[in-house]
């Protein structure tokens, strides 16, 4: 069984090994020890709410419960932009006119920006090596709008992704050989590390605060302004299909794209549905391809845990879980539980079952939602 839940101190060696062999360009997950250990002690400390709702980084361990060993990563960060400041160029557009000499010029333009400050994003997704597809990269990306549906108090209505730009094999990016080495005297890798690592205050130091006019920077360096990395496609692909757009801003390192949505508007969100646990101790085939199956998650804050099911398990008022998939999910008969399809099905009954849902359950979800924004139990 693959299990999403808070990532762990034991996790260390197996994110360590993950982040080694991602390769250059993962800035969020670096492989550094020190920093990743402090990560999982910042993840604790924000699942144990012992920091403020707004400095929280919340990173999902995806674990093989066979073997315990953790194979995948994702997160939210509550916030950017508080501590430190968070950057990003705006591509708009330069308009110069002469009405006495018929010119009109659009120039696409870069200009530096804080705008996604205080804005939740969503990050630091990673598979092992051996573990990509057969849904597992969708449970990964779509459990954090499961949780973040579920605790909005903690995170901004609006949510974004910064897509990783392209880079070379050698790990060097057009772009910064085009505009950023001419600032800072370094390599692009090493830049993007330090960016990583939290030293942030450099970009603010060292990087022009006029405008970037595109056309003088050579074609190679503008074709790939808005482009991801080819290990990044399946990635911003998922997060298209969950209502992600492009919103004109690119990171100022390699160019690449971010993207975002309003929780409200995000696909499994918008798709999920709530029922209670049937706990069954009858056998299940749990082997079903990822459009036959669901998503469900036991809507507990310190201890969420998400895992998949069959579609067939799901009733009108319940959902029957296998005793073993209940102990992995820490719920018992009764208790409730979130659903959401896996993947999109023209077979998936989930929006039929959506509808079905009885209208004191819509009114119990509007209250959850209600105490959540204001602080009530």
């Amino acid at each position: 069984m693959l299990l999403i839940r808070p990532l762990q101190a034991n996790d260390l060696d197996d994110l360590y090994g993950m982040a080694q062999n991602a390769g250059k360009g993962l800035t969020t997950l670096p492989a550094d020890r020190e920093l990743l250990q402090r990560k999982i002690e910042r993840t604790r400390e924000s699942f144990n709410q012992r920091c403020a709702p707004e400095a929280g980084l919340y990173l999902f361990a995806l674990e093989e419960t066979q073997s315990g060993k953790t194979v995948g990563i994702s997160g939210i960060e509550a916030r950017v932009g508080l501590e430190e400041v968070f950057y990003n160029y705006r591509l708009s557009v330069t308009v110069n006119a002469s009405r006495e000499l018929g010119v009109h010029v659009r120039t696409p333009t870069l200009h530096l920006s804080n705008d996604m400050t205080d804005t939740t994003e969503i990050c630091s997704l990673l598979l092992a090596g051996g573990y990509q597809g057969g849904g597992n990269g969708l449970l990964l990306s779509r459990c954090r709008f499961m949780f973040l549906d579920d605790f909005r108090k903690h995170f901004s209505e609006k949510v974004f992704a910064e897509m990783r730009g392209v880079s070379d094999k050698d790990g060097r990016s057009p772009l910064w050989d085009a505009l950023g080495s001419k600032f800072f005297d370094m390599e692009f890798s090493q830049a993007d590390m330090l960016s990583g690592l939290g030293n942030k205050s450099f970009i603010a130091e060292l990087m022009p605060k006029y405008p970037i006019y595109l056309p003088m920077l050579p074609e190679e360096a503008r074709a790939v302004i808005g482009m991801v990395h080819d290990n990044t496609r399946p990635a911003l692909k998922m997060l298209q299909a969950e209502g992600f757009n492009f919103n004109g801003m690119v990171d100022i390192f390699d160019g690449g794209p971010a993207v975002e949505a309003f929780v409200n508007n995000i696909r499994t969100v918008r798709e999920s549905i709530n029922r209670h646990a049937m706990v069954v101790n009858k056998p299940m085939n749990l082997d079903v391809p990822p459009e036959q199956r669901v998503m469900i998650s036991n809507r507990a804050f310190r201890d969420f845990r998400v895992t998949t099911l069959p579609m067939e398990c799901i009733g009108p008022d319940t959902v029957s879980i296998p005793r073993e998939v209940a102990e992995a999910l820490l719920i018992e008969s009764g208790d409730p539980v979130r659903l959401a399809p896996l993947k999109e099905s023209a077979l998936s009954p989930i929006h039929t079952l959506k509808g079905q849902e009885s209208e004191d359950e819509k009114i119990l979800d509007r209250v959850r939602h209600y105490r959540n924004r204001h602080g009530q139990d």
